[in-house]
């Protein structure tokens, strides 16, 4: 049904829907950066930079703020507006005229469309590129970090396919690895070893200057062992590698991250789940928009007994319990049970569901 007054009821909604989406997470946002400046003020007066605050802090922090409660401010605002109709009996009127139900979703599945197509930008582009210099200021101005005073320790990676490194403990102090061993393996057979008391980082050759250095090739039954006092080597690790930060794959763009992922995959580095659940976050945070937007409307289209605070009660409930479940689905990841893309789509899959089954029942 095309309709001149269809269209203008699909303008009517698509305006009112998305306004109510602006409004409500300019509030929100007002609310989290006044608490969070509250909160940090103490390390802010006098020590920082209003520039660094503003530019460096903050430009990272609402684009961050706005993609994160985007599900719960979809949720909100399709409640909220939907129940006004609702409530003013605005909702039956438009279907006693012959509009279906299913038709007055249209103009929600495009404010949705362009909801999410915001937060995959902000995902895919912007909080990426503006992450970097938050990170950078938290680690300055409010974690600060004593990275100096920091080791680690039992390091084991694959550099390359048969190419192994461990290392007993890294100082961040010096840079310096200790007890470190470098392994060539072919046909699952060690073809050479090289053992070295410490291996500390030259940045002018971007490589490794090694100290009482104990080298074993193997040929067959025979080996030749050389030694001595001082030797360097470049090998695919670097001094980044020991100082990144467990949340750095919120600065990378998506190139970067698969890059990442594919290095972390070979050395088998644990610290692969955060990459991929970052990965598929990016993509699953906003088909969320459609799948809350079409319980909320669903649940909201009826005028009910408990009026507006009903509804929006209900809302804030199942997009609390929406955010709750992506929080837990990680906690599966890092447990081993799930896989990250099943793990970070398994909150849209389930909601889904129930969106099919309250879709079905709105009309009746």
């Amino acid at each position: 049904m095309n309709t001149p007054h269809v269209k203008i009821l699909d303008r009517y909604i698509i305006k009112k829907f998305l306004g109510t989406f602006v409004f409500t997470i300019l509030i929100a946002v007002a609310i989290v950066v006044i608490f969070d400046l509250s909160e940090k003020i103490d390390k802010f007066v006098g020590k920082v930079p209003l520039k660094e605050i503003v530019f460096d802090y903050y430009a990272g922090f609402i684009p961050w703020i706005v993609n994160s409660f985007s599900p719960l401010i979809v949720f909100i605002s399709a409640i909220f507006f939907t129940s006004k109709l609702a409530q003013n009996s605005e909702f039956v009127a438009m279907l006693s005229s012959g509009i279906s139900f299913r038709r007055l979703m249209a103009p929600y599945m495009f404010s949705a469309g362009v909801i999410a197509l915001l937060s995959l930008v902000l995902s895919l582009y912007v909080i990426p590129s503006v992450n970097q210099n938050r990170l950078d200021f938290e680690d300055k101005y409010i974690k600060k970090q004593q990275i100096a005073a920091d080791s680690q320790r039992n390091i084991h990676y694959q550099l390359s396919p048969g190419e192994f490194v461990y290392i007993e403990q890294f100082s961040r102090w010096a840079n310096t690895a200790y007890k470190f061993t470098l392994e060539h393996i072919e046909d699952g057979k060690v073809v050479s070893k090289l053992s070295a008391e410490s291996a500390a980082w030259d940045s002018t050759m971007g490589g490794w200057k090694l100290k009482n250095y104990f080298i074993r090739d193997f040929y067959g039954e025979s080996e030749v062992v050389r030694t001595g006092k001082q030797i360097d080597t470049v090998i695919n690790l670097t001094i980044e590698d020991f100082y990144r930060r467990k949340n750095a794959v919120e600065s990378l763009p998506g190139k970067d991250l698969d890059e990442l992922i594919a290095i972390q995959k070979m050395r088998g580095d644990d610290l692969v789940k955060r990459a991929l659940i970052e990965k598929n976050n990016r993509y699953a945070m906003p088909f969320s928009a459609f799948v809350l937007t079409v319980i909320a409307v669903s649940l909201s289209s009826r005028k009910k007994r408990g009026g507006l605070g009903l509804n929006i009660g209900i809302g804030l409930a199942l997009s609390f319990l929406y955010i709750l479940f992506m929080r837990f689905s990680q906690m599966f990841v890092f447990k081993g049970v799930m896989s990250p893309v099943l793990a970070m789509w398994m909150p849209n899959i389930i909601f889904a569901c129930v969106a099919a089954v309250l879709y079905k029942l709105a009309p009746k």
